[in-house]
């Protein structure tokens, strides 16, 4: 076995340890989260000189700024937040609930998810039918692009979910359907030339 495969399979593992850690570190330094909705709302606690709280929102993005709230203004912007989540239709706020997320607009981040899933399920079911016809259980080239698609899409939604899990197992399944479509290629080249045609070189 080639040292290459093992080594990228090690890199992408750490890679992507690194990038939920980041997200990861900035959640577990906040200091209070108070549940919207769907939305969850970081904040940064801090204390003036003379023993007055101060807080600062840290996330979601949508809501972040430089501003400073006091525990009467932090009230009052929570309870405006409550009151703009209660305004939305009841099926928007089961929607975003469902999906787990906070706007419309990190529904593309679910849909890569989605995507991935459902390259997942397509190589399997293109495999099966492909094994049906020929009666004998086979692999077909589409099996390992559909993995590495969907391999590459679960990374990046497992990325953005935070979730170690998820990016741990696709990071390392990435290598090994790259390396069999790579092996594919090389007995694709090494396959002779039909009669009549001269061999192509690179």
């Amino acid at each position: 076995m080639k040292a290459g495969p093992i080594i990228a399979m090690i890199v992408l593992v750490f890679l992507g340890m690194w990038l939920v850690l980041q997200p990861a570190l900035a959640r577990s330094a906040t200091d209070l989260t108070i549940s919207v909705g769907a939305i969850e709302i970081m904040l940064d606690r801090t204390q003036t000189d003379n023993g007055q709280l101060q807080y600062k929102i840290i996330a979601p993005e949508l809501l972040r700024s430089s501003k400073v709230y006091n525990p009467t203004e932090l009230d009052a912007f929570i309870s405006l937040q409550v009151e703009k989540w209660n305004d939305r239709p009841a099926y928007e706020r089961h929607l975003l609930g469902f999906f787990n997320i906070t706007t419309w607009g990190t529904f593309w981040w679910v849909l890569i998810g989605l995507v991935g899933q459902a390259a997942f399920f397509g190589r399997m079911f293109v495999q099966w039918i492909v094994s049906e016809r020929s009666q004998v259980s086979t692999v077909p080239e589409i099996f390992w692009w559909f993995s590495f698609i969907g391999g590459i899409c679960l990374f990046v939604y497992f990325v953005w979910r935070v979730d170690i899990v998820g990016v741990m197992g696709q990071s390392t399944g990435i290598v090994i359907y790259a390396r069999n479509l790579r092996l594919l290629h090389k007995e694709k080249n090494k396959q002779p030339a039909p009669q009549g045609t001269q061999p192509t070189t690179s």
